[in-house]
């Protein structure tokens, strides 16, 4: 079975470790959760790893390298999903990180430095209302407040940790030093269509997008529709309609820039009333935070223009604001010489969705390899990535590491 191969058998079965027999449904620290860390903990040690679940239900599986004073490269990704998910989202970057290392030990290829693959628990931040908490440990970022968040069933987090056999009081050792650490390295499928649209199976990241997140409240005046003049009307729908039309321009306005009214709500709406209210959610995004904040000021702008034109009263609230977390120029050389040397075009484009190596901002050299999904579809059941794509993915990761051996 070629390696590959391996990697797609692995991921159909971790497939099948679900909380929910309709679909992939494998949330944090529930059974399924346990079971996939059982199985990838043995992936980990058939590869000659050694392996620990830390504080954070982080799986670790470390290889030490020829130096005992060497750096560590970090690499990795999560295994916990979102509900109905599909079976790449996550899991791929774990379970490829694995077979490279298992690859180079066959072939006595044996990096200076050491090499932990980490397998986080909480990146999709579904059944607690925070997430990233296992990359966030690595980092030196974790929150200790996270820990009293309860899911919809009244459990908190660190209930959850203890009954899952972690140590939440351990969390705070897990923090790398940044000194001892080459930097950490993803491999993830890129969840859009550009590398498809691209003809191309892998792409390097640039920067993981900012983001700010929030709403907009639009307020008029509601009314009879039979008995209200047009130009009369203080119609709050149409205001938040021009206003969507607003955030698409805005949105296209820059080169990478992303802007989205993803849920627009009429409370109270009628068939033969006048909307009298409009709330709209805005999602903006950026791989340049000056980018981000200056469409967020036009947009704030035009909402204004716009209600006083029509006679409606507007505010628009930001609630959420993540910067931006830039890719290491190292790292991303390192990338584009092993993507060139398989016969790959060395493609960048920045990701639009967040990642747990967006954690690392700051905090250490990070980097992405991005492979091609089909249609952009994820995270859903019919998410894909062919084999051969994998195969390519696999290849630049190996000569990444032995090549990043030498140079380190």
């Amino acid at each position: 079975m070629s390696g590959a191969a391996r990697i797609v058998a692995r991921l159909n079965e971790l497939n099948g470790l679900s909380d929910d027999e309709a679909g992939l449904t494998r949330l944090t620290l529930s059974p399924a959760h346990k079971r996939a860390v059982d199985l990838v903990s043995a992936w980990m040690q058939e590869a000659g790893l050694a392996t620990r679940l830390d504080g954070a239900a982080t799986l670790v599986g470390r290889q030490e390298g020829l130096r005992p004073s060497a750096k560590t490269l970090l690499l990795g990704s999560h295994i916990d999903s979102v509900r109905n998910a599909g079976m790449f989202d996550g899991p791929l970057g774990v379970v490829i990180a694995i077979e490279a290392l298992d690859r180079l030990r066959a072939r006595g290829v044996k990096p200076p430095f050491a090499i932990e693959v980490l397998a986080f628990g909480d990146e999709e931040g579904v059944r607690f209302s925070t997430s990233l908490t296992g990359s966030r440990a690595v980092a030196g970022v974790f929150d200790e407040a996270c820990l009293e968040t309860r899911d919809a069933a009244g459990v908190s987090r660190r209930q959850a940790l203890e009954a899952f056999g972690c140590d939440p009081s351990s969390i705070a050792q897990e923090a790398r030093n940044r000194a001892d650490v080459l930097g950490y390295v993803e491999v993830h499928i890129e969840q859009g269509p550009v590398l498809e649209a691209k003809g191309l199976p892998l792409g390097i990241v640039t920067a993981i997008n900012g983001a700010s997140r929030g709403e907009i409240v639009v307020t008029g005046a509601a009314g009879h529709s039979g008995t209200l003049p047009m130009n009369m009307r203080r119609d709050a729908a149409a205001a938040g309609a021009e206003i969507v039309l607003a955030v698409e321009e805005i949105g296209a306005s820059r080169p990478d820039l992303v802007a989205t009214i993803g849920r627009f709500e009429i409370r109270n709406g009628a068939v033969n009333v006048v909307p009298g209210n409009a709330r709209l959610s805005i999602d903006v995004r950026s791989p340049r935070d000056a980018d981000r904040a200056a469409a967020i000021a036009e947009i704030g702008a035009r909402v204004q223009e716009i209600a006083a034109r029509r006679s409606v009263t507007a505010e628009m609230t930001i609630s959420y604001d993540m910067p931006a977390a830039p890719c290491d120029p190292a790292l991303m050389s390192a990338l584009e010489r092993a993507l060139i040397r398989c016969g790959h075009e060395a493609f960048a484009l920045p990701s639009g969705a967040g990642h747990d190596a967006m954690s690392f901002r700051n905090r250490m050299p990070l980097a992405m390899l991005f492979v091609r999904c089909r249609g952009g579809v994820s995270p859903r059941p019919d998410e894909f990535a062919s084999e051969a794509d994998i195969a390519s993915a696999l290849a630049v990761l190996e000569d990444f590491i032995e090549t990043f051996g030498a140079e380190a």
